[in-house]
Protein backbone atom coordinates (compact mmCIF):
# COMPACT_ATOMS: atom_id res chain seq x y z
CA UNK A 1 0.00 0.00 0.00
CA UNK A 2 1.19 3.42 -0.89
CA UNK A 3 1.68 5.76 2.20
CA UNK A 4 0.37 9.11 2.08
CA UNK A 5 2.41 10.73 4.52
CA UNK A 6 5.89 11.40 4.31
CA UNK A 7 6.46 11.32 7.91
CA UNK A 8 4.85 9.02 11.01
CA UNK A 9 5.12 9.88 14.51
CA UNK A 10 3.77 7.39 17.17
CA UNK A 11 2.86 8.81 20.45
CA UNK A 12 2.69 6.28 23.50
CA UNK A 13 3.13 6.21 27.46
CA UNK A 14 4.79 3.29 27.06
CA UNK A 15 7.55 3.90 24.54
CA UNK A 16 10.80 2.68 25.98
CA UNK A 17 8.41 2.39 29.27
CA UNK A 18 6.91 -1.13 29.71
CA UNK A 19 3.66 -0.66 31.30
CA UNK A 20 1.48 -3.13 29.83
CA UNK A 21 0.15 -4.67 26.33
CA UNK A 22 0.48 -1.14 24.51
CA UNK A 23 4.37 -1.41 24.52
CA UNK A 24 4.35 -4.84 22.68
CA UNK A 25 2.05 -3.44 20.47
CA UNK A 26 4.06 -0.90 19.18
CA UNK A 27 7.70 -2.74 19.79
CA UNK A 28 6.52 -5.81 18.04
CA UNK A 29 5.19 -3.50 14.70
CA UNK A 30 8.68 -1.53 14.33
CA UNK A 31 10.05 -3.40 11.46
CA UNK A 32 7.12 -3.38 9.19
CA UNK A 33 6.75 0.18 10.02
CA UNK A 34 10.04 0.86 8.76
CA UNK A 35 9.69 -0.84 5.70
CA UNK A 36 6.99 1.77 4.70
CA UNK A 37 8.13 4.90 6.48
CA UNK A 38 12.34 4.27 6.88
CA UNK A 39 13.73 7.13 8.46
CA UNK A 40 10.92 9.27 8.63
CA UNK A 41 8.77 6.98 11.30
CA UNK A 42 9.32 7.99 14.95
CA UNK A 43 8.12 7.03 18.21
CA UNK A 44 7.87 9.22 20.98
CA UNK A 45 7.72 8.38 24.39
CA UNK A 46 8.23 9.79 28.29
CA UNK A 47 11.42 10.51 29.42
CA UNK A 48 12.51 9.80 33.21
CA UNK A 49 15.59 9.04 34.78
CA UNK A 50 18.54 7.33 32.74
CA UNK A 51 17.79 4.59 35.11
CA UNK A 52 14.72 3.68 34.11
CA UNK A 53 15.80 4.53 30.14
CA UNK A 54 18.84 2.14 30.45
CA UNK A 55 18.33 -0.86 27.80
CA UNK A 56 15.41 0.96 26.15
CA UNK A 57 16.89 4.55 24.67
CA UNK A 58 19.97 5.31 22.91
CA UNK A 59 20.68 9.38 23.37
CA UNK A 60 22.33 10.56 20.24
CA UNK A 61 23.93 13.79 19.17
CA UNK A 62 20.65 15.52 17.00
CA UNK A 63 21.00 16.51 13.67
CA UNK A 64 20.78 20.36 12.72
CA UNK A 65 17.09 20.39 12.28
CA UNK A 66 16.30 18.46 15.36
CA UNK A 67 18.99 20.00 17.20
CA UNK A 68 16.67 23.30 16.51
CA UNK A 69 13.79 21.82 17.71
CA UNK A 70 15.19 20.22 20.63
CA UNK A 71 16.44 24.42 21.66
CA UNK A 72 13.25 25.56 20.96
CA UNK A 73 11.42 23.43 23.50
CA UNK A 74 14.00 24.13 25.70
CA UNK A 75 13.07 27.32 26.17
CA UNK A 76 9.18 26.42 27.32
CA UNK A 77 10.68 23.88 29.85
CA UNK A 78 10.33 20.73 27.63
CA UNK A 79 13.59 18.79 27.41
CA UNK A 80 13.68 16.59 24.21
CA UNK A 81 15.99 13.68 24.39
CA UNK A 82 16.80 12.72 20.97
CA UNK A 83 17.71 8.74 19.76
CA UNK A 84 17.04 5.64 19.03
CA UNK A 85 14.78 3.19 20.50
CA UNK A 86 17.00 -0.19 21.65
CA UNK A 87 14.47 -2.54 19.75
CA UNK A 88 14.78 -4.68 16.61
CA UNK A 89 15.03 -1.91 13.82
CA UNK A 90 16.11 0.98 16.42
CA UNK A 91 13.90 3.12 15.22
CA UNK A 92 13.93 7.41 15.66
CA UNK A 93 13.38 7.87 19.50
CA UNK A 94 12.64 11.37 21.00
CA UNK A 95 11.71 11.00 24.84
CA UNK A 96 10.50 14.07 26.08
CA UNK A 97 10.85 15.22 29.53
CA UNK A 98 8.15 17.16 31.09
CA UNK A 99 9.20 17.76 34.65
CA UNK A 100 10.04 21.60 33.65
CA UNK A 101 6.74 21.74 31.84
CA UNK A 102 4.63 20.47 34.77
CA UNK A 103 4.33 24.14 36.25
CA UNK A 104 1.48 24.15 33.57
CA UNK A 105 -0.63 21.72 35.23
CA UNK A 106 -3.50 24.13 35.71
CA UNK A 107 -3.11 25.41 32.76
CA UNK A 108 -3.31 23.00 30.61
CA UNK A 109 -6.23 21.40 32.56
CA UNK A 110 -7.88 24.73 32.53
CA UNK A 111 -7.57 24.82 28.22
CA UNK A 112 -8.83 21.43 28.38
CA UNK A 113 -11.71 22.48 30.45
CA UNK A 114 -12.89 25.43 28.27
CA UNK A 115 -11.99 24.22 24.76
CA UNK A 116 -13.13 20.52 24.93
CA UNK A 117 -15.36 20.07 28.28
CA UNK A 118 -12.95 18.03 30.17
CA UNK A 119 -13.60 17.74 33.62
CA UNK A 120 -10.25 17.71 35.30
CA UNK A 121 -9.90 20.95 37.45
CA UNK A 122 -10.56 19.07 40.72
CA UNK A 123 -8.20 15.98 39.74
CA UNK A 124 -5.07 15.94 41.11
CA UNK A 125 -4.15 12.24 40.94
CA UNK A 126 -0.70 11.99 39.29
CA UNK A 127 -1.73 8.76 36.71
CA UNK A 128 -4.16 11.83 34.99
CA UNK A 129 -1.51 15.18 35.28
CA UNK A 130 1.36 13.52 34.50
CA UNK A 131 0.68 11.91 31.18
CA UNK A 132 -1.49 14.70 30.09
CA UNK A 133 1.07 17.55 30.65
CA UNK A 134 4.01 14.91 28.93
CA UNK A 135 1.33 14.58 26.04
CA UNK A 136 0.67 18.42 25.59
CA UNK A 137 4.58 18.77 25.92
CA UNK A 138 4.75 16.34 22.68
CA UNK A 139 1.81 18.66 21.05
CA UNK A 140 4.00 21.52 21.67
CA UNK A 141 6.71 20.23 19.89
CA UNK A 142 5.12 18.17 16.95
CA UNK A 143 3.45 21.74 16.21
CA UNK A 144 6.57 23.38 15.96
CA UNK A 145 8.01 20.31 13.58
CA UNK A 146 4.99 20.48 11.66
CA UNK A 147 5.34 24.52 11.03
CA UNK A 148 9.09 23.98 10.17
CA UNK A 149 7.84 21.13 7.48
CA UNK A 150 5.62 22.87 6.39
CA UNK A 151 5.72 21.16 2.72
CA UNK A 152 5.62 17.38 4.00
CA UNK A 153 2.48 15.51 4.86
CA UNK A 154 2.57 14.59 8.73
CA UNK A 155 0.71 12.21 10.51
CA UNK A 156 1.14 11.76 14.93
CA UNK A 157 -0.83 8.39 15.69
CA UNK A 158 -1.63 8.75 19.13
CA UNK A 159 -2.46 5.38 21.82
CA UNK A 160 -5.02 5.75 24.37
CA UNK A 161 -6.21 8.84 26.20
CA UNK A 162 -2.54 8.98 28.26
CA UNK A 163 -1.36 10.35 24.80
CA UNK A 164 -4.21 12.63 23.86
CA UNK A 165 -2.86 15.77 24.98
CA UNK A 166 -0.64 16.09 22.15
CA UNK A 167 -3.92 15.52 19.61
CA UNK A 168 -6.07 17.85 21.39
CA UNK A 169 -3.57 20.62 21.70
CA UNK A 170 -2.58 20.04 17.80
CA UNK A 171 -6.53 20.37 17.23
CA UNK A 172 -6.88 23.66 19.17
CA UNK A 173 -3.92 25.48 17.05
CA UNK A 174 -5.10 23.71 13.93
CA UNK A 175 -1.90 22.60 13.05
CA UNK A 176 -1.06 20.84 9.31
CA UNK A 177 -0.80 17.06 10.68
CA UNK A 178 -2.94 14.45 10.30
CA UNK A 179 -4.45 13.08 13.54
CA UNK A 180 -5.34 9.34 14.32
CA UNK A 181 -5.88 8.14 17.93
CA UNK A 182 -6.70 4.30 18.77
CA UNK A 183 -8.47 3.14 21.90
CA UNK A 184 -7.08 -0.14 23.45
CA UNK A 185 -9.94 -0.34 25.56
CA UNK A 186 -11.90 2.11 26.75
CA UNK A 187 -11.72 3.67 30.46
CA UNK A 188 -15.25 3.11 31.32
CA UNK A 189 -15.68 -0.49 30.13
CA UNK A 190 -12.73 -1.99 31.69
CA UNK A 191 -13.86 0.03 35.16
CA UNK A 192 -17.41 -1.26 34.74
CA UNK A 193 -15.74 -4.86 34.17
CA UNK A 194 -13.77 -4.66 36.47
CA UNK A 195 -16.53 -3.87 38.96
CA UNK A 196 -18.74 -7.18 37.88
CA UNK A 197 -21.12 -5.11 35.68
CA UNK A 198 -22.81 -7.19 33.05
CA UNK A 199 -21.13 -4.52 30.68
CA UNK A 200 -21.94 -6.31 27.79
CA UNK A 201 -26.16 -6.22 28.70
CA UNK A 202 -26.22 -3.07 29.80
CA UNK A 203 -24.50 -1.30 27.03
CA UNK A 204 -27.16 0.27 25.68
CA UNK A 205 -28.97 1.55 29.39
CA UNK A 206 -25.91 2.99 30.81
CA UNK A 207 -25.81 6.83 30.81
CA UNK A 208 -21.30 6.89 29.79
CA UNK A 209 -21.25 10.48 31.39
CA UNK A 210 -23.03 9.70 34.71
CA UNK A 211 -21.28 6.32 34.99
CA UNK A 212 -17.86 8.03 34.87
CA UNK A 213 -18.69 10.51 37.43
CA UNK A 214 -19.77 7.66 39.01
CA UNK A 215 -16.39 6.21 39.37
CA UNK A 216 -14.73 8.95 39.78
CA UNK A 217 -12.80 8.40 35.91
CA UNK A 218 -14.79 11.76 34.59
CA UNK A 219 -11.24 12.68 34.06
CA UNK A 220 -9.89 10.28 31.79
CA UNK A 221 -13.05 9.23 30.19
CA UNK A 222 -14.22 12.88 29.00
CA UNK A 223 -10.19 12.61 28.05
CA UNK A 224 -10.88 9.41 25.53
CA UNK A 225 -14.32 10.94 24.42
CA UNK A 226 -12.84 14.12 23.18
CA UNK A 227 -10.12 12.25 21.39
CA UNK A 228 -11.99 9.97 19.50
CA UNK A 229 -14.52 13.07 18.43
CA UNK A 230 -11.37 15.14 17.73
CA UNK A 231 -9.33 12.99 15.75
CA UNK A 232 -9.18 12.89 12.08
CA UNK A 233 -8.99 9.12 12.22
CA UNK A 234 -10.53 6.85 15.58
CA UNK A 235 -9.78 3.81 15.30
CA UNK A 236 -10.01 0.29 18.02
CA UNK A 237 -8.32 -2.34 18.17
CA UNK A 238 -11.27 -4.77 17.63
CA UNK A 239 -15.54 -4.71 17.00
CA UNK A 240 -16.31 -5.76 20.73
CA UNK A 241 -14.15 -2.43 21.55
CA UNK A 242 -15.48 -0.79 18.61
CA UNK A 243 -18.62 -1.43 20.10
CA UNK A 244 -18.22 0.09 23.65
CA UNK A 245 -16.62 3.16 21.44
CA UNK A 246 -19.84 3.49 20.14
CA UNK A 247 -21.77 3.81 23.25
CA UNK A 248 -19.40 5.04 25.49
CA UNK A 249 -17.55 7.52 23.05
CA UNK A 250 -20.34 8.57 20.69
CA UNK A 251 -18.39 7.75 17.94
CA UNK A 252 -17.78 4.02 15.84
CA UNK A 253 -14.16 3.64 14.73
CA UNK A 254 -13.43 4.91 11.13
CA UNK A 255 -10.96 1.44 10.94
CA UNK A 256 -10.15 -1.39 12.88
CA UNK A 257 -6.33 -2.04 13.63
CA UNK A 258 -6.05 -5.66 15.12
CA UNK A 259 -2.50 -5.85 17.13
CA UNK A 260 -0.45 -8.51 15.68
CA UNK A 261 2.87 -9.92 15.82
CA UNK A 262 6.48 -10.22 14.03
CA UNK A 263 6.25 -13.74 13.37
CA UNK A 264 9.32 -14.33 12.23
CA UNK A 265 11.00 -13.29 15.65
CA UNK A 266 8.95 -16.49 16.96
CA UNK A 267 10.76 -20.09 16.32
CA UNK A 268 9.97 -22.38 13.46
CA UNK A 269 7.70 -24.94 14.34
CA UNK A 270 10.36 -27.25 14.29
CA UNK A 271 12.24 -25.39 16.38
CA UNK A 272 9.47 -25.06 18.57
CA UNK A 273 9.28 -28.80 18.76
CA UNK A 274 12.86 -29.14 20.51
CA UNK A 275 12.13 -26.28 23.00
CA UNK A 276 9.27 -28.03 23.87
CA UNK A 277 10.61 -31.02 24.67
CA UNK A 278 13.71 -29.28 26.93
CA UNK A 279 11.70 -27.28 28.53
CA UNK A 280 9.19 -29.87 29.63
CA UNK A 281 12.24 -31.71 30.73
CA UNK A 282 12.66 -28.81 33.30
CA UNK A 283 9.31 -28.85 33.87
CA UNK A 284 8.93 -31.90 34.75
CA UNK A 285 11.63 -31.76 37.37
CA UNK A 286 9.56 -29.09 39.11
CA UNK A 287 6.37 -31.30 39.30
CA UNK A 288 8.90 -34.40 40.54
CA UNK A 289 10.03 -31.84 43.79
CA UNK A 290 6.76 -29.84 43.95
CA UNK A 291 4.61 -32.45 44.08
CA UNK A 292 6.49 -36.55 44.55
CA UNK A 293 7.18 -35.71 48.30
CA UNK A 294 3.31 -36.59 49.04
CA UNK A 295 2.57 -38.83 46.56
CA UNK A 296 3.16 -40.09 42.45
CA UNK A 297 1.94 -40.07 39.06
CA UNK A 298 2.36 -41.43 35.94
CA UNK A 299 4.10 -38.28 34.22
CA UNK A 300 4.20 -39.78 31.16
CA UNK A 301 0.90 -39.40 30.72
CA UNK A 302 0.87 -35.29 32.54
CA UNK A 303 -0.32 -32.60 30.63
CA UNK A 304 0.48 -29.21 30.93
CA UNK A 305 -1.85 -26.44 31.10
CA UNK A 306 -1.56 -22.20 32.49
CA UNK A 307 -3.28 -18.82 32.88
CA UNK A 308 -1.75 -16.30 32.83
CA UNK A 309 -1.99 -12.09 32.85
CA UNK A 310 -2.66 -9.43 34.91
CA UNK A 311 -4.52 -9.96 38.64
CA UNK A 312 -8.21 -9.43 36.85
CA UNK A 313 -10.12 -12.14 38.67
CA UNK A 314 -12.64 -11.96 36.58
CA UNK A 315 -12.02 -9.65 33.66
CA UNK A 316 -9.34 -12.23 32.78
CA UNK A 317 -11.36 -15.49 33.62
CA UNK A 318 -9.66 -16.58 36.30
CA UNK A 319 -12.93 -17.71 38.23
CA UNK A 320 -14.49 -19.21 35.26
CA UNK A 321 -10.94 -21.03 34.47
CA UNK A 322 -10.93 -22.03 38.27
CA UNK A 323 -14.49 -23.13 38.30
CA UNK A 324 -13.97 -25.58 34.59
CA UNK A 325 -10.94 -26.95 36.48
CA UNK A 326 -12.80 -28.55 39.31
CA UNK A 327 -15.13 -29.90 36.58
CA UNK A 328 -12.94 -31.48 34.51
CA UNK A 329 -11.01 -32.83 37.59
CA UNK A 330 -14.73 -34.43 38.51
CA UNK A 331 -15.01 -35.69 34.66
CA UNK A 332 -11.28 -37.41 34.97
CA UNK A 333 -12.12 -38.88 38.44
CA UNK A 334 -15.50 -40.41 37.17
CA UNK A 335 -13.99 -41.42 33.89
CA UNK A 336 -11.08 -43.30 35.69
CA UNK A 337 -8.64 -41.79 33.30
CA UNK A 338 -5.40 -42.33 33.15
CA UNK A 339 -4.50 -38.22 32.26
CA UNK A 340 -3.13 -36.26 35.42
CA UNK A 341 -3.48 -32.03 34.74
CA UNK A 342 -0.60 -29.63 36.13
CA UNK A 343 -2.58 -26.66 35.89
CA UNK A 344 0.02 -23.48 36.70
CA UNK A 345 -1.98 -19.55 37.14
CA UNK A 346 1.40 -17.73 36.42
CA UNK A 347 -0.43 -14.82 37.34
CA UNK A 348 2.03 -12.13 39.28
CA UNK A 349 0.19 -11.86 42.84
CA UNK A 350 1.09 -10.62 46.28
CA UNK A 351 3.93 -13.06 46.58
CA UNK A 352 6.47 -12.77 49.75
CA UNK A 353 9.04 -15.80 48.91
CA UNK A 354 9.10 -18.96 48.22
CA UNK A 355 7.89 -21.51 50.51
CA UNK A 356 10.63 -22.71 52.51
CA UNK A 357 9.74 -26.76 52.39
CA UNK A 358 9.77 -26.09 48.00
CA UNK A 359 13.43 -24.66 48.61
CA UNK A 360 14.06 -27.79 51.04
CA UNK A 361 12.30 -30.47 48.31
CA UNK A 362 14.30 -28.85 45.28
CA UNK A 363 17.56 -29.46 47.12
CA UNK A 364 16.69 -32.96 48.54
CA UNK A 365 15.66 -33.82 44.59
CA UNK A 366 19.11 -32.34 43.45
CA UNK A 367 20.93 -33.93 45.84
CA UNK A 368 19.28 -37.60 44.49
CA UNK A 369 19.97 -35.97 40.82
CA UNK A 370 24.16 -35.06 41.49
CA UNK A 371 24.70 -38.22 42.89
CA UNK A 372 23.23 -39.95 40.46
CA UNK A 373 25.12 -38.11 37.67
CA UNK A 374 28.16 -38.65 39.16
CA UNK A 375 27.81 -42.24 38.90
CA UNK A 376 26.21 -41.99 35.40
CA UNK A 377 29.23 -43.47 33.66
CA UNK A 378 29.28 -46.73 35.57
CA UNK A 379 26.07 -46.79 35.56
CA UNK A 380 25.96 -46.78 32.07
CA UNK A 381 28.81 -49.67 31.75
CA UNK A 382 26.92 -51.56 34.28
CA UNK A 383 23.87 -51.58 32.19
CA UNK A 384 25.59 -52.73 28.88
CA UNK A 385 27.43 -55.59 31.01
CA UNK A 386 23.93 -56.65 32.30
CA UNK A 387 22.37 -56.58 28.68
CA UNK A 388 24.89 -58.71 26.95
CA UNK A 389 25.94 -61.31 30.15
CA UNK A 390 22.02 -61.66 29.49
CA UNK A 391 21.64 -61.29 33.89
CA UNK A 392 18.26 -59.99 35.62
CA UNK A 393 18.47 -56.02 35.70
CA UNK A 394 17.06 -54.97 39.04
CA UNK A 395 17.67 -51.41 40.93
CA UNK A 396 20.83 -52.76 42.99
CA UNK A 397 22.45 -54.38 40.07
CA UNK A 398 21.90 -51.41 37.91
CA UNK A 399 23.48 -48.89 40.67
CA UNK A 400 25.42 -51.67 42.76
CA UNK A 401 24.55 -51.84 47.01
CA UNK A 402 26.20 -49.18 47.72
CA UNK A 403 24.63 -46.55 45.49
CA UNK A 404 21.75 -48.61 45.54
CA UNK A 405 21.56 -47.89 49.45
CA UNK A 406 22.63 -44.34 49.23
CA UNK A 407 20.13 -43.22 47.00
CA UNK A 408 17.60 -44.64 48.88
CA UNK A 409 18.64 -42.66 51.79
CA UNK A 410 18.91 -39.77 50.01
CA UNK A 411 15.23 -40.35 48.56
CA UNK A 412 13.67 -41.40 51.75
CA UNK A 413 14.69 -37.65 52.85
CA UNK A 414 11.79 -36.56 50.13
CA UNK A 415 9.06 -38.11 51.27
CA UNK A 416 6.32 -36.43 53.88
CA UNK A 417 3.14 -36.75 55.01
CA UNK A 418 -0.11 -34.09 53.94
CA UNK A 419 -0.56 -32.41 50.76
CA UNK A 420 1.54 -30.64 48.04
CA UNK A 421 1.00 -26.27 48.51
CA UNK A 422 -1.55 -24.96 46.26
CA UNK A 423 0.86 -22.02 46.03
CA UNK A 424 4.40 -22.09 45.57
CA UNK A 425 5.10 -18.42 47.40
CA UNK A 426 4.19 -17.32 50.83
CA UNK A 427 1.50 -14.49 50.03
CA UNK A 428 1.05 -11.27 52.13
CA UNK A 429 -2.73 -11.51 52.90
CA UNK A 430 -3.04 -15.38 51.83
CA UNK A 431 -6.96 -14.92 53.67
CA UNK A 432 -7.83 -12.62 50.83
CA UNK A 433 -6.00 -13.75 47.67
CA UNK A 434 -8.69 -14.20 45.15
CA UNK A 435 -7.04 -17.25 43.44
CA UNK A 436 -6.35 -19.59 46.56
CA UNK A 437 -10.07 -18.63 48.12
CA UNK A 438 -11.25 -19.85 44.65
CA UNK A 439 -9.13 -22.66 44.61
CA UNK A 440 -10.60 -23.67 48.19
CA UNK A 441 -13.77 -23.07 47.27
CA UNK A 442 -13.48 -25.77 44.35
CA UNK A 443 -11.92 -27.93 46.30
CA UNK A 444 -8.68 -27.84 44.08
CA UNK A 445 -6.14 -28.53 46.61
CA UNK A 446 -4.15 -31.27 45.35
CA UNK A 447 -5.25 -34.53 46.62
CA UNK A 448 -3.86 -37.79 45.26
CA UNK A 449 -7.02 -38.92 44.42
CA UNK A 450 -7.64 -35.97 41.95
CA UNK A 451 -6.98 -35.75 38.46
CA UNK A 452 -5.86 -31.90 38.11
CA UNK A 453 -3.20 -30.58 40.24
CA UNK A 454 -2.58 -26.77 41.20
CA UNK A 455 0.10 -24.38 41.15
CA UNK A 456 0.08 -21.25 41.64
CA UNK A 457 3.08 -19.30 41.17
CA UNK A 458 2.53 -15.18 41.94
CA UNK A 459 6.26 -14.12 40.96
CA UNK A 460 7.37 -13.63 37.10
CA UNK A 461 8.96 -16.10 35.49
CA UNK A 462 12.59 -14.53 34.97
CA UNK A 463 14.55 -17.46 33.90
CA UNK A 464 16.22 -17.33 37.61
CA UNK A 465 13.56 -17.27 39.99
CA UNK A 466 15.36 -20.51 41.95
CA UNK A 467 12.15 -22.86 40.75
CA UNK A 468 11.18 -23.16 37.42
CA UNK A 469 13.91 -21.28 36.24
CA UNK A 470 12.13 -20.92 33.08
CA UNK A 471 11.63 -17.20 31.33
CA UNK A 472 7.95 -16.58 30.43
CA UNK A 473 8.66 -17.72 27.00
CA UNK A 474 10.09 -20.73 27.48
CA UNK A 475 7.53 -21.96 30.21
CA UNK A 476 4.85 -21.60 27.62
CA UNK A 477 6.44 -23.39 25.35
CA UNK A 478 7.09 -26.23 27.71
CA UNK A 479 2.96 -26.98 28.59
CA UNK A 480 0.35 -28.38 26.35
CA UNK A 481 -2.78 -25.62 26.53
CA UNK A 482 -2.78 -22.17 27.17
CA UNK A 483 -6.51 -21.35 28.59
CA UNK A 484 -7.35 -17.45 28.58
CA UNK A 485 -11.18 -17.63 28.87
CA UNK A 486 -11.31 -13.54 29.16
CA UNK A 487 -14.64 -11.68 29.99
CA UNK A 488 -13.21 -7.99 29.25
CA UNK A 489 -10.18 -8.39 26.69
CA UNK A 490 -10.11 -5.73 24.01
CA UNK A 491 -7.67 -7.93 22.41
CA UNK A 492 -5.75 -10.88 23.62
CA UNK A 493 -1.80 -11.16 23.32
CA UNK A 494 -1.91 -14.11 25.38
CA UNK A 495 -3.56 -16.59 23.28
CA UNK A 496 -2.03 -14.97 20.52
CA UNK A 497 1.62 -15.64 21.38
CA UNK A 498 0.41 -18.74 22.86
CA UNK A 499 -0.33 -19.92 19.70
CA UNK A 500 2.93 -18.25 17.53
CA UNK A 501 4.82 -20.60 19.87
CA UNK A 502 2.97 -23.66 18.28
CA UNK A 503 0.93 -24.23 21.73
CA UNK A 504 -2.87 -24.76 21.56
CA UNK A 505 -4.52 -22.08 23.21
CA UNK A 506 -8.19 -20.92 24.53
CA UNK A 507 -9.72 -17.56 23.98
CA UNK A 508 -13.07 -16.36 23.80
CA UNK A 509 -15.43 -14.25 21.74
CA UNK A 510 -15.80 -11.44 24.03
CA UNK A 511 -11.88 -11.14 23.31
CA UNK A 512 -11.08 -8.95 20.07
CA UNK A 513 -8.43 -11.71 19.41
CA UNK A 514 -11.13 -14.55 19.46
CA UNK A 515 -13.62 -12.36 17.48
CA UNK A 516 -10.61 -12.63 14.79
CA UNK A 517 -10.19 -15.87 14.83
CA UNK A 518 -13.34 -17.25 14.05
CA UNK A 519 -13.21 -15.03 10.95
CA UNK A 520 -10.35 -16.19 10.27
CA UNK A 521 -11.08 -19.77 10.54
CA UNK A 522 -11.80 -21.47 7.33
CA UNK A 523 -12.06 -24.95 8.18
CA UNK A 524 -14.56 -26.34 9.99
CA UNK A 525 -12.77 -29.87 10.58
CA UNK A 526 -9.87 -31.50 11.67
CA UNK A 527 -7.88 -29.43 14.88
CA UNK A 528 -9.13 -26.66 16.27
CA UNK A 529 -5.70 -25.51 17.25
CA UNK A 530 -6.75 -21.89 19.28
CA UNK A 531 -10.66 -22.77 20.39
CA UNK A 532 -13.00 -19.91 20.88
CA UNK A 533 -15.65 -20.46 23.94
CA UNK A 534 -18.80 -18.21 23.66
CA UNK A 535 -19.14 -15.59 26.26
CA UNK A 536 -21.50 -13.46 24.19
CA UNK A 537 -24.93 -13.68 26.00
CA UNK A 538 -24.29 -16.13 28.41
CA UNK A 539 -24.06 -16.88 31.84
CA UNK A 540 -21.20 -18.45 33.79
CA UNK A 541 -21.90 -21.96 34.36
CA UNK A 542 -22.39 -22.07 30.23
CA UNK A 543 -19.09 -20.95 30.25
CA UNK A 544 -17.73 -23.22 32.72
CA UNK A 545 -20.10 -26.12 31.07
CA UNK A 546 -17.85 -25.62 27.61
CA UNK A 547 -14.44 -24.53 28.57
CA UNK A 548 -14.54 -27.79 30.99
CA UNK A 549 -15.74 -29.58 27.70
CA UNK A 550 -13.14 -28.53 25.94
CA UNK A 551 -10.29 -28.91 27.88
CA UNK A 552 -11.64 -32.76 28.49
CA UNK A 553 -12.00 -33.45 24.74
CA UNK A 554 -8.41 -31.81 24.62
CA UNK A 555 -7.05 -34.61 28.03
CA UNK A 556 -8.70 -37.17 25.29
CA UNK A 557 -6.25 -36.10 22.30
CA UNK A 558 -3.67 -38.77 20.92
CA UNK A 559 -0.22 -37.68 20.79
CA UNK A 560 -0.75 -37.04 17.01
CA UNK A 561 -3.85 -35.01 17.29
CA UNK A 562 -1.92 -32.66 19.65
CA UNK A 563 0.68 -32.31 17.29
CA UNK A 564 -2.37 -31.06 14.78
CA UNK A 565 -3.70 -28.66 17.33
CA UNK A 566 0.27 -27.31 17.95
CA UNK A 567 0.40 -26.73 13.83
CA UNK A 568 -2.89 -25.48 13.48
CA UNK A 569 -2.01 -23.17 16.27
CA UNK A 570 0.66 -21.68 15.00
CA UNK A 571 -0.90 -21.32 11.39
CA UNK A 572 -3.91 -19.33 13.00
CA UNK A 573 -1.21 -16.83 14.81
CA UNK A 574 1.01 -16.53 11.77
CA UNK A 575 -2.38 -14.67 10.14
CA UNK A 576 -2.03 -11.76 12.83
CA UNK A 577 1.50 -10.94 11.38
CA UNK A 578 2.20 -7.30 11.36
CA UNK A 579 4.06 -8.00 7.72
CA UNK A 580 0.12 -8.28 7.22
CA UNK A 581 -2.01 -5.73 9.71
CA UNK A 582 0.59 -3.04 9.41
CA UNK A 583 -1.11 -2.37 6.32
CA UNK A 584 -4.21 -1.19 8.02
CA UNK A 585 -1.90 1.14 10.06
CA UNK A 586 -0.85 3.00 6.61
CA UNK A 587 -4.24 3.02 5.72
CA UNK A 588 -5.53 4.73 8.81
CA UNK A 589 -2.31 7.74 8.44
CA UNK A 590 -3.34 7.92 4.61
CA UNK A 591 -7.60 8.30 5.50
CA UNK A 592 -5.75 11.26 8.21
CA UNK A 593 -3.94 12.88 5.70
CA UNK A 594 -7.20 12.83 3.15
CA UNK A 595 -9.10 13.67 5.32
CA UNK A 596 -7.00 16.73 6.69
CA UNK A 597 -5.94 17.83 2.94
CA UNK A 598 -10.02 18.51 2.52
Amino acid sequence: MDRKADYAFEVSWEVCNKVGGIYTVVKSKVIPMLRHYKDTYFVIGPYFNPNVTKGEFKEKTPTTFWKEICESMAQKGILCHFGTWLVEGEPNCILIDYRNFAQRTNDIKKELWEKFGIDSLNTSYHDFDEPIVWSTAVGFMLDDITRKMDSSRLVVHCHEWLSGGALLYLKSMNSKIGTVFTTHATVLGRTLAGNNVDLYGVLDKINPDEKAYQFNIQAKHLMEKACAKNADVFTTVSEITGIEAKYFLGKAPDILLPNGLDIETYPTFDDASVKHKLHKTKMKEFVLYYFFPYYAFDLDNTLFFFISGRYEYRDKGLDVFTKALARLNKMLVDKMSDKTIVAFYWVVGQGKNIKLSILQDKSYFHDIKDGLEDSKKEIIDRIIYLLLAEETLSNETLLGQSLYQETIRRSMRLKKEGLPPVSTHDLFNEEKDLIINGLAQNKLNNKEEDKVKVVYYPMYLTGADQLLDLTYDEAVMATHLGVFPSYYEPWGYTPLETGAFGIASVTTDLAGFGQYINKEKKDKDGAEGIYVIKRLNKNDEEVVEELSGIMYKFTQLSKQERIENKLKAKRLASTADWKILVENYIMAHSMAIQKHIR
